[in-house]
């Protein structure tokens, strides 16, 4: 059964981040995945990470969304701002095994993305492991359980 197809993912980015979101857009497209929303931006022209992370984070915390895709140019502010939401664990993944034990070990709902630091063929591959990838639960939610403060 393909994962995907069951998942409601939303995503953001900022306009370093513009290309390789319309690239895992149509990947994501194409594997079925039963509801999609990009919050934006919309082009490669200038734009600010938390005019689209804010919402992109707000609807994943609200569960409107089972996960959320945040992309700029190096992934930290981005992920900082999704970060500031009491209901994200934003995780910045830069290779698969990264994206595996942010989702095995945090059980991360938000996968961040460095767009100037990785390929289109790594960046699709960390995408695919991160929603491949359960959450193992056990001493791993204890320590979630310790996040909020």
């Amino acid at each position: 059964m393909n994962p995907f197809q069951n998942l409601h993912i939303a995503i953001c980015n900022d306009h370093a981040g513009y290309e390789l979101k319309t690239k895992i857009v149509e990947y994501l497209e194409g594997e079925g995945v039963k509801k999609l929303k990009d919050f934006g931006a919309f082009s490669a022209e200038s734009s600010d990470y938390p005019d689209f992370a804010h919402p992109m984070a707000f609807a994943v915390e609200n569960g409107e969304f089972d996960f959320g895709i945040s992309i700029c140019g190096s992934g930290n502010g981005i992920s900082m701002t999704v970060n500031k939401h009491k209901g994200i664990r934003g995780a910045l993944c830069w290779n698969p095994e990264i994206a595996a034990l942010a989702r095995r070990h945090n059980n991360a709902n938000v996968l961040s993305l460095p767009a100037r630091f990785i390929t289109e063929s790594e960046a699709l591959d960390i995408v695919e492991t991160f929603f491949m990838t359960d959450f193992e639960g056990g001493r791993h939610q204890i320590r979630i359980d310790k996040i909020p403060c």
